[in-house]
Protein backbone atom coordinates (compact mmCIF):
# COMPACT_ATOMS: atom_id res chain seq x y z
CA UNK A 1 0.00 0.00 0.00
CA UNK A 2 1.25 3.32 -1.08
CA UNK A 3 1.09 6.57 1.26
CA UNK A 4 -2.02 7.84 -0.87
CA UNK A 5 -3.73 5.03 -0.48
CA UNK A 6 -2.61 4.61 3.50
CA UNK A 7 -3.29 8.20 4.25
CA UNK A 8 -7.13 7.57 2.83
CA UNK A 9 -7.67 4.68 4.52
CA UNK A 10 -6.79 6.59 7.85
CA UNK A 11 -9.34 9.18 6.97
CA UNK A 12 -11.95 6.90 6.41
CA UNK A 13 -14.45 6.36 8.79
CA UNK A 14 -13.27 3.79 11.25
CA UNK A 15 -12.00 2.94 14.92
CA UNK A 16 -9.80 4.53 16.32
CA UNK A 17 -6.98 1.56 16.40
CA UNK A 18 -8.20 0.70 12.75
CA UNK A 19 -6.64 4.56 11.90
CA UNK A 20 -3.98 3.96 14.08
CA UNK A 21 -2.60 0.59 12.46
CA UNK A 22 -3.57 2.62 9.24
CA UNK A 23 -1.04 5.69 10.05
CA UNK A 24 1.85 3.54 11.09
CA UNK A 25 1.13 1.17 8.00
CA UNK A 26 1.97 4.59 6.37
CA UNK A 27 4.68 5.46 7.99
CA UNK A 28 6.43 2.45 7.40
CA UNK A 29 7.10 3.37 3.95
CA UNK A 30 8.97 6.70 5.68
CA UNK A 31 11.07 5.86 8.28
CA UNK A 32 13.51 2.95 8.22
CA UNK A 33 12.07 0.37 10.86
CA UNK A 34 9.29 0.32 12.72
CA UNK A 35 8.97 -2.38 15.39
CA UNK A 36 5.88 -5.26 14.54
CA UNK A 37 4.57 -4.63 18.38
CA UNK A 38 3.13 -1.40 17.42
CA UNK A 39 0.20 -2.81 15.01
CA UNK A 40 -0.57 -5.50 17.22
CA UNK A 41 -0.60 -3.35 20.65
CA UNK A 42 -4.19 -2.52 22.01
CA UNK A 43 -3.47 0.98 21.12
CA UNK A 44 -1.56 1.56 18.55
CA UNK A 45 -1.23 5.29 18.65
CA UNK A 46 0.36 5.29 22.16
CA UNK A 47 2.54 2.94 21.83
CA UNK A 48 3.51 4.80 18.41
CA UNK A 49 4.22 7.70 21.13
CA UNK A 50 6.19 6.47 23.36
CA UNK A 51 8.34 4.26 21.15
CA UNK A 52 11.88 6.00 21.36
CA UNK A 53 13.33 4.60 18.35
CA UNK A 54 10.30 5.62 15.87
CA UNK A 55 10.47 8.95 17.35
CA UNK A 56 14.67 9.50 16.70
CA UNK A 57 14.02 8.52 13.58
CA UNK A 58 10.96 10.77 13.04
CA UNK A 59 13.23 14.08 14.47
CA UNK A 60 16.28 12.97 12.36
CA UNK A 61 14.48 12.91 9.12
CA UNK A 62 12.88 16.26 10.57
CA UNK A 63 16.06 18.10 10.87
CA UNK A 64 17.63 16.86 7.39
CA UNK A 65 18.62 19.66 4.85
CA UNK A 66 15.47 19.27 2.34
CA UNK A 67 13.13 18.60 4.93
CA UNK A 68 9.55 20.61 5.10
CA UNK A 69 9.71 21.36 1.53
CA UNK A 70 6.09 20.74 -0.42
CA UNK A 71 6.70 17.15 -1.36
CA UNK A 72 7.73 15.89 2.04
CA UNK A 73 6.20 12.69 2.57
CA UNK A 74 6.83 13.05 6.13
CA UNK A 75 5.09 16.15 6.78
CA UNK A 76 1.93 15.04 4.55
CA UNK A 77 1.88 12.24 7.20
CA UNK A 78 1.85 14.63 9.73
CA UNK A 79 -0.84 16.49 8.13
CA UNK A 80 -3.22 13.69 7.55
CA UNK A 81 -2.37 12.25 10.75
CA UNK A 82 -3.57 14.80 12.62
CA UNK A 83 -6.59 15.57 10.76
CA UNK A 84 -8.01 11.87 11.09
CA UNK A 85 -9.29 13.39 14.48
CA UNK A 86 -7.85 10.43 16.55
CA UNK A 87 -6.89 12.23 19.55
CA UNK A 88 -4.31 9.72 20.29
CA UNK A 89 -2.60 10.09 16.72
CA UNK A 90 -2.65 13.81 17.65
CA UNK A 91 -0.75 13.51 20.46
CA UNK A 92 1.86 11.38 18.16
CA UNK A 93 1.88 14.58 15.83
CA UNK A 94 1.95 17.44 18.55
CA UNK A 95 5.23 15.49 20.09
CA UNK A 96 6.91 16.47 16.85
CA UNK A 97 5.88 20.12 16.89
CA UNK A 98 9.26 21.04 19.12
CA UNK A 99 11.46 19.44 16.01
CA UNK A 100 9.01 20.81 13.06
CA UNK A 101 8.71 24.73 14.91
CA UNK A 102 12.73 24.36 16.05
CA UNK A 103 13.98 23.86 12.15
CA UNK A 104 11.31 25.96 10.72
CA UNK A 105 12.08 28.61 12.90
CA UNK A 106 15.71 28.28 12.60
CA UNK A 107 15.67 28.26 8.59
CA UNK A 108 13.05 31.67 8.48
CA UNK A 109 15.62 33.82 7.93
CA UNK A 110 16.88 31.69 4.49
CA UNK A 111 14.29 32.76 2.82
CA UNK A 112 13.46 29.44 1.39
CA UNK A 113 10.50 27.56 1.08
CA UNK A 114 9.23 25.27 3.61
CA UNK A 115 5.82 24.65 2.26
CA UNK A 116 6.01 21.30 4.42
CA UNK A 117 6.27 22.91 7.90
CA UNK A 118 4.24 25.22 6.80
CA UNK A 119 1.36 22.76 6.42
CA UNK A 120 1.62 21.10 9.32
CA UNK A 121 1.64 24.56 11.41
CA UNK A 122 -1.30 25.87 9.64
CA UNK A 123 -3.48 22.40 10.53
CA UNK A 124 -2.56 23.12 14.11
CA UNK A 125 -3.27 26.82 14.05
CA UNK A 126 -6.73 26.01 12.36
CA UNK A 127 -7.03 23.57 14.84
CA UNK A 128 -7.40 25.72 17.69
CA UNK A 129 -9.11 28.93 15.52
CA UNK A 130 -11.76 26.73 15.52
CA UNK A 131 -11.65 25.26 18.82
CA UNK A 132 -11.96 29.02 20.15
CA UNK A 133 -14.90 30.18 18.64
CA UNK A 134 -13.23 33.30 17.64
CA UNK A 135 -12.95 33.86 21.67
CA UNK A 136 -9.63 35.15 23.34
CA UNK A 137 -8.22 33.14 26.34
CA UNK A 138 -8.17 35.46 30.15
CA UNK A 139 -8.27 34.75 33.40
CA UNK A 140 -9.70 36.67 36.11
CA UNK A 141 -7.18 38.64 38.65
CA UNK A 142 -8.03 39.24 42.26
CA UNK A 143 -8.19 42.98 42.42
CA UNK A 144 -8.37 44.68 46.41
CA UNK A 145 -10.66 47.44 45.36
CA UNK A 146 -13.85 45.22 44.53
CA UNK A 147 -14.92 43.49 47.39
CA UNK A 148 -14.91 39.37 47.47
CA UNK A 149 -17.71 37.19 47.51
CA UNK A 150 -16.47 36.32 51.70
CA UNK A 151 -17.26 39.83 52.37
CA UNK A 152 -20.10 42.03 52.82
CA UNK A 153 -20.99 45.61 52.05
CA UNK A 154 -23.12 48.51 53.00
CA UNK A 155 -22.19 50.42 49.50
CA UNK A 156 -24.39 49.05 46.82
CA UNK A 157 -22.04 51.62 44.30
CA UNK A 158 -19.42 48.88 44.74
CA UNK A 159 -21.63 46.23 42.80
CA UNK A 160 -22.37 48.25 39.67
CA UNK A 161 -18.10 48.67 38.87
CA UNK A 162 -17.71 46.32 35.71
CA UNK A 163 -15.71 43.36 36.47
CA UNK A 164 -14.60 42.98 33.11
CA UNK A 165 -11.33 45.22 34.26
CA UNK A 166 -9.98 42.10 36.44
CA UNK A 167 -9.74 40.21 32.84
CA UNK A 168 -6.42 39.69 31.73
CA UNK A 169 -6.26 38.25 28.06
CA UNK A 170 -3.78 35.11 27.74
CA UNK A 171 -4.27 34.89 24.18
CA UNK A 172 -5.93 36.97 21.93
CA UNK A 173 -8.67 36.33 19.08
CA UNK A 174 -7.43 34.08 16.34
CA UNK A 175 -8.07 35.11 12.67
CA UNK A 176 -8.14 32.22 10.06
CA UNK A 177 -5.02 32.12 7.80
CA UNK A 178 -4.52 30.43 4.99
CA UNK A 179 -1.09 30.77 4.55
CA UNK A 180 2.47 32.03 7.04
CA UNK A 181 3.88 35.48 5.96
CA UNK A 182 6.48 36.77 7.67
CA UNK A 183 4.29 39.20 9.81
CA UNK A 184 2.17 36.05 10.95
CA UNK A 185 4.83 33.52 11.68
CA UNK A 186 5.29 33.93 15.01
CA UNK A 187 1.65 33.98 15.94
CA UNK A 188 1.08 30.85 13.71
CA UNK A 189 3.88 29.06 15.38
CA UNK A 190 2.84 30.55 19.03
CA UNK A 191 -0.40 29.07 18.51
CA UNK A 192 0.91 25.48 17.71
CA UNK A 193 3.27 25.73 20.45
CA UNK A 194 -0.32 26.40 22.66
CA UNK A 195 -1.41 23.58 21.94
CA UNK A 196 1.47 21.75 22.59
CA UNK A 197 1.79 23.44 25.95
CA UNK A 198 -2.18 22.24 26.68
CA UNK A 199 -0.62 18.52 26.09
CA UNK A 200 2.63 19.08 27.29
CA UNK A 201 1.91 16.21 30.46
CA UNK A 202 1.18 14.11 27.83
CA UNK A 203 4.50 14.43 25.62
CA UNK A 204 7.70 12.16 26.13
CA UNK A 205 10.85 13.65 27.80
CA UNK A 206 12.55 13.68 24.54
CA UNK A 207 10.22 15.57 23.35
CA UNK A 208 10.21 17.98 26.01
CA UNK A 209 14.46 18.02 25.79
CA UNK A 210 14.28 18.85 21.86
CA UNK A 211 12.12 21.62 22.45
CA UNK A 212 14.34 22.95 25.29
CA UNK A 213 17.64 22.50 23.58
CA UNK A 214 15.71 24.61 20.27
CA UNK A 215 15.34 27.18 22.98
CA UNK A 216 18.84 27.88 23.93
CA UNK A 217 19.29 27.60 19.18
CA UNK A 218 16.78 30.58 19.25
CA UNK A 219 18.05 32.70 22.17
CA UNK A 220 21.75 32.72 20.58
CA UNK A 221 23.25 33.14 23.56
CA UNK A 222 24.09 30.21 26.31
CA UNK A 223 23.43 31.95 28.90
CA UNK A 224 26.79 30.53 31.09
CA UNK A 225 27.15 33.33 33.34
CA UNK A 226 23.93 32.23 35.55
CA UNK A 227 24.91 28.54 35.25
CA UNK A 228 24.31 26.88 38.91
CA UNK A 229 22.44 30.40 39.77
CA UNK A 230 26.19 31.89 40.70
CA UNK A 231 25.35 35.27 42.33
CA UNK A 232 21.93 37.06 42.46
CA UNK A 233 20.46 37.00 39.30
CA UNK A 234 20.76 40.20 37.21
CA UNK A 235 22.74 41.55 34.96
CA UNK A 236 24.05 44.20 32.94
CA UNK A 237 21.20 45.45 29.99
CA UNK A 238 24.06 45.98 27.68
CA UNK A 239 24.91 42.45 27.29
CA UNK A 240 28.39 42.31 28.45
CA UNK A 241 28.23 39.35 30.44
CA UNK A 242 27.02 37.51 27.86
CA UNK A 243 28.70 39.23 24.50
CA UNK A 244 31.28 36.47 24.48
CA UNK A 245 28.87 33.97 24.64
CA UNK A 246 26.48 33.95 21.43
CA UNK A 247 25.96 30.95 19.42
CA UNK A 248 24.68 33.26 16.69
CA UNK A 249 23.48 29.83 14.45
CA UNK A 250 19.51 29.67 14.28
CA UNK A 251 19.01 33.09 16.26
CA UNK A 252 15.43 34.42 15.56
CA UNK A 253 13.43 37.05 16.65
CA UNK A 254 11.75 36.27 19.57
CA UNK A 255 8.16 38.74 20.22
CA UNK A 256 6.11 38.11 23.33
CA UNK A 257 3.48 35.99 21.18
CA UNK A 258 5.90 33.40 20.66
CA UNK A 259 8.21 33.28 23.75
CA UNK A 260 4.86 33.45 26.17
CA UNK A 261 4.26 30.05 24.89
CA UNK A 262 8.02 29.14 24.95
CA UNK A 263 8.22 29.76 28.38
CA UNK A 264 5.01 28.15 29.82
CA UNK A 265 6.60 25.37 28.66
CA UNK A 266 9.94 25.93 29.94
CA UNK A 267 8.29 26.46 33.28
CA UNK A 268 6.25 23.01 32.93
CA UNK A 269 9.39 20.94 32.13
CA UNK A 270 11.51 22.66 34.87
CA UNK A 271 8.63 22.68 37.80
CA UNK A 272 6.59 19.69 36.83
CA UNK A 273 7.91 16.44 38.57
CA UNK A 274 9.13 14.07 36.04
CA UNK A 275 9.57 10.06 35.95
CA UNK A 276 13.05 9.06 38.21
CA UNK A 277 15.69 7.91 35.62
CA UNK A 278 14.79 11.06 33.47
CA UNK A 279 13.89 13.74 35.84
CA UNK A 280 17.94 15.44 36.13
CA UNK A 281 18.37 15.33 32.59
CA UNK A 282 14.87 17.11 32.46
CA UNK A 283 15.59 19.76 34.71
CA UNK A 284 19.34 20.61 33.60
CA UNK A 285 17.72 21.22 29.99
CA UNK A 286 15.09 23.17 31.07
CA UNK A 287 17.82 25.13 33.23
CA UNK A 288 19.62 25.45 30.48
CA UNK A 289 17.25 27.01 28.15
CA UNK A 290 15.71 29.54 30.73
CA UNK A 291 19.29 30.64 31.19
CA UNK A 292 19.56 31.33 27.42
CA UNK A 293 16.45 33.24 27.46
CA UNK A 294 17.18 35.09 30.74
CA UNK A 295 20.17 36.54 28.76
CA UNK A 296 18.41 36.70 25.72
CA UNK A 297 16.09 39.28 27.31
CA UNK A 298 18.76 41.00 29.12
CA UNK A 299 20.09 41.57 25.76
CA UNK A 300 17.11 42.77 24.16
CA UNK A 301 16.23 44.27 27.32
CA UNK A 302 13.05 42.90 27.23
CA UNK A 303 11.39 44.00 30.75
CA UNK A 304 8.42 41.62 30.43
CA UNK A 305 10.64 38.76 29.34
CA UNK A 306 13.17 39.54 32.23
CA UNK A 307 11.14 39.24 35.01
CA UNK A 308 9.64 36.10 33.29
CA UNK A 309 12.38 34.75 32.95
CA UNK A 310 13.97 35.69 36.07
CA UNK A 311 10.83 34.39 38.07
CA UNK A 312 12.04 30.93 36.49
CA UNK A 313 15.34 31.09 37.66
CA UNK A 314 14.02 32.05 41.13
CA UNK A 315 11.43 29.13 41.44
CA UNK A 316 14.05 26.75 40.44
CA UNK A 317 16.96 28.28 42.81
CA UNK A 318 13.65 28.09 45.76
CA UNK A 319 12.94 24.36 44.59
CA UNK A 320 16.45 23.01 44.78
CA UNK A 321 17.18 24.71 48.04
CA UNK A 322 17.82 21.98 50.82
CA UNK A 323 15.46 23.75 53.95
CA UNK A 324 14.94 21.66 57.03
CA UNK A 325 11.73 19.44 57.13
CA UNK A 326 10.16 21.40 60.43
CA UNK A 327 6.82 19.51 61.57
CA UNK A 328 5.24 22.57 63.14
CA UNK A 329 2.18 20.53 64.93
CA UNK A 330 4.51 18.40 66.92
CA UNK A 331 5.48 19.46 70.47
CA UNK A 332 9.06 19.73 71.27
CA UNK A 333 10.08 17.66 74.50
CA UNK A 334 12.56 19.59 76.11
CA UNK A 335 13.57 19.25 80.36
CA UNK A 336 14.11 22.65 80.94
CA UNK A 337 11.27 25.18 81.28
CA UNK A 338 11.78 28.85 80.46
CA UNK A 339 9.70 31.25 82.28
CA UNK A 340 9.02 34.87 80.56
CA UNK A 341 10.37 37.88 82.39
CA UNK A 342 7.10 38.84 83.19
CA UNK A 343 6.59 35.72 84.99
CA UNK A 344 10.13 36.45 87.19
CA UNK A 345 8.83 39.77 88.13
CA UNK A 346 5.85 38.48 89.62
CA UNK A 347 7.75 35.87 91.52
CA UNK A 348 10.35 38.22 93.02
CA UNK A 349 7.62 40.68 93.26
CA UNK A 350 5.29 37.50 95.96
CA UNK A 351 8.49 36.65 97.93
CA UNK A 352 9.11 40.22 98.77
CA UNK A 353 5.62 40.78 100.16
CA UNK A 354 6.33 36.87 102.23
Amino acid sequence: MDHQSAAAAAASPADPASKARAAILALSSIVTTIPASLTSSENPALALLHDPDVASQVSSLLRRPDSGSGDDNLCRWLYDSFNSGDPDLQLVVLSHVPAVAGVYLSRAAQRKPHAGFECVLLALYAHVTTARGGQSVTVTLPDVSHPSVYHETRDSSVKSIATDLNLAVVSPSLEPHGSVRSSRRSRIVGVALELYHSRVAQMPVASKIDFLEFCVVWSGLTGDPYKDDAGDIGGDANGSPISSQGTGSGRIPMPWELLQPVLRIVGHCMLWPAPGKEKERLEAAAAAACRSLYARSLHDIDPNAILATGSLLRLRKIGSDSWPEVDHTEIPSQNVIVLSSSCGSLSSLASEKK
